[in-house]
């Protein structure tokens, strides 16, 4: 990967950013599709940020507790089943 599209890439901030990038990606690739060199690095920019949102939805998805009643009506909290 290139030293511009590694500066570029947002350091694991959150969903939203890594996300909000791989739209401008997207987006930069459909109006004007750039040189195959270029294209190449933003499709590794990409999978990296992809595997940072997933690496931050398992985490999260971790973390994630569902409230259910008994049957006397207390409130228990159960982990989030794992898929």
């Amino acid at each position: 990967m290139s030293e511009a599209s590694k500066k570029s890439t947002p350091q694991a901030d959150s969903i939203e950013s890594s996300l909000a990038r791989l739209e401008t990606i997207v987006n930069e690739i459909e109006q004007t599709p750039p040189p195959l060199e270029t294209l190449i690095e933003r499709y590794e920019e990409g999978m990296e940020l992809l595997k940072t949102c997933r690496e931050k939805l398992n985490e999260a998805e971790k973390r994630i507790q569902i409230i259910t009643r008994t049957g006397r009506g207390e409130i228990t909290l159960e982990p989030f089943p794992e898929a």
